[in-house]
């Protein structure tokens, strides 16, 4: 069962319970446990986590944006995942779109913001040398929403984010490789070093570069993830 954390209003805020629920049933589908083709019952799931249908619900519509479900008229959401070349697709907007971040922000962000940036970078440098993954995640999620900001820019921060959304399930991925976190903060290195010093042109380069960094991990695990469904599906059929 989820444990929501409770909200101060008298009673939760609903997309918030909707967005804890997809999440999880990301991370459940790019690890293996809810396999391609699983039907994702309303019933079950609210029973699982404790819930009424209405969050569960909603976080199948949120599931179903990211494309690792697709929702079946008059038969209900089964669990699919993107093609490799969907996949590259959506990577690609989403590496356009930072590096473009990265370039604004260089141009653009206050002395204060740069040294917050600073900041979360050296934080990130304590998780990675801890292994904390999921200390990592988190404040590499706000490294990067610091350079969205940084660009003061609000229209492109908000389409940047929903690209974002739409490949997190797979982002979230290279954290569960050691490795891969020391990677990601060596590339985080080169960034922020860009960002101070104002060379636009490097920034923008730099996170184009380290989004499709991901992308080569993600699209590893989605090929050993369909190589897996397709095992299961011949044992079946015998």
């Amino acid at each position: 069962m989820i444990h929501l954390q409770q909200a101060q209003q008298p009673s939760p805020e609903p997309v918030g319970i909707a967005q804890k629920l997809c999440q999880s049933l990301e991370d459940d589908i790019v690890t293996g446990v809810l396999v391609p083709g699983a039907r994702l019952e309303e019933t079950q799931l609210a029973k699982r986590f404790g819930v009424s249908r209405t969050p569960v619900r909603e976080a199948l519509q949120l599931l179903t944006a990211t494309e690792l479900a697709e929702k079946i008229p008059n038969r209900g959401v089964y669990v699919s995942l993107a093609t490799p070349e969907r996949l590259t697709a959506m990577f690609e907007s989403m590496a356009e779109l930072e590096g473009t971040c990265g370039r604004l922000a260089a141009k653009r962000m206050t002395s204060g913001e740069r040294h917050a940036l600073e900041e979360l970078h050296h934080e990130l440098a304590h998780a990675m040398r801890a292994g904390d993954s999921p200390a990592y995640e988190s404040q590499n999620r706000e490294f990067h929403n610091a350079i969205y900001a940084g660009t003061h820019n609000d229209v492109l921060v908000e389409v940047t984010q929903a690209v974002r959304r739409r490949v997190a399930p797979f982002r979230r991925v290279q954290f569960n490789s050691l490795p891969r976190l020391a990677s990601s903060h060596e590339e985080h290195q080169g960034i922020v070093d860009a960002i101070l010093r104002g060379d636009h042109k490097a920034a923008e380069e730099l996170l184009y570069a380290h989004i499709m960094s991901v992308h080569d991990v993600s699209q590893e695990y989605l090929a050993t993830l369909r190589a897996e469904s397709d095992h299961r599906a011949l044992l079946i059929a015998k």
